[in-house]
């Protein structure tokens, strides 16, 4: 969930995101010091679609429809072995990510009201944030930090649903994948 405008930490404003609890020995420090998200609540993940719906709009519908978007999709496996960039960001580059990119189309065709990135960028890119807003040379420090806990593994189940309270990101709701949900099951 890269914020570089500050307005993605507003009361109300909802994310949903793949938690990555296998990276936060890797890139836990360096988060906490240079991703303005760690410091605000939001652990290691990858974001699925952020902004999603105002938390007012996130009601018992809502549930269910994300509950039958996200379970129609397996759980699913992925490597970071490598980091990449965008201006003023460096990130883990998840692998393979088809099936991240399967779950942010899905939302997004379910809510075309909330697009990817707010819209703002056509390419769904999708990332695990290490730092972002720091010098170059810093990233360049911190991307030859990161290697030596290179490569990783990490199992993805499910999807969770972020909510900001004015202060802190704050999980609201987890909704399983199609192969790790137990039938019937409520959330």
């Amino acid at each position: 969930m890269a914020d570089d405008s500050g307005s993605g930490f507003q009361a109300g404003r909802t994310a949903l995101v793949v938690r990555i609890p296998e990276a936060e020995p890797v890139v836990g420090g360096w988060r906490e010091r240079c991703d303005p998200s760690a410091r605000a609540g939001v652990p290691a993940h990858v974001t699925v679609l952020f902004p999603f719906l105002d938390e007012g709009r996130v009601d018992a519908s809502v549930h269910a429809a994300l509950t039958d978007v996200l379970g129609g999709h397996p759980s699913f496996d992925l490597r970071f072995e490598t980091c990449g960039r965008l201006p003023d960001v460096l990130y883990l580059v998840p692998g393979p990510d088809k099936h991240l990119k399967r779950l942010t189309e899905a939302v997004a065709a379910r809510w075309p009201e909330a697009p990817p990135y707010g819209g703002r960028f056509t390419e769904i890119i999708p990332h695990l944030t290490v730092a972002q807003g720091q010098e170059d040379a810093v990233l360049a420090e911190i991307e030859t930090d990161l290697a030596g806990g290179l490569p990783f593994t990490a199992r993805v189940a499910s999807v969770e649903l972020l909510v900001h309270d004015g202060t802190r990101w704050r999980e609201r709701a987890s909704f399983a994948l199609g192969a790790d949900r137990p039938s019937g099951a409520a959330l």
